[in-house]
């Protein structure tokens, strides 16, 4: 019993130590090709590369969302973070918060 305890345990924590690898890789993709068209101040806003979707598209969102603070909210600008949301064609869902941010309602 001992064995498969210590056996889940393990499990577990190469799960945790992949998805936050992803989570990294994640937020330094964003970074390199989004950061232009996320940063303050709020306008303008513009179109996003290609290369930013696509890097918007296979990004873990709801684990960037979890590691936003206040601090980092004063570098990324979330009405620009919407914007490129919507423009790649992964919106965020109604009422989604990320870190401190609560995206409003769709018009």
């Amino acid at each position: 019993m001992a064995k498969l305890m210590c056996l889940c345990f393990i499990i577990l924590a190469i799960a945790v130590a992949v998805s936050a690898d992803e989570c990294e890789g994640d937020r330094q993709d964003m970074i390199k090709e989004c950061s232009q068209y996320t940063k303050w101040p709020a306008e303008p806003k513009l179109d996003p590369s290609k290369a930013c979707c696509a890097v918007w598209q296979k990004a873990n969102i709801p684990c960037l969302c979890a590691g936003l603070t206040k601090e980092k909210e004063k570098i990324w600008c979330m009405e620009k973070v919407d914007y490129v949301a919507n423009f790649c064609k992964k919106p965020f869902p109604r009422g989604y918060k990320c870190g401190s941010y609560t995206f409003p309602p769709l018009a």
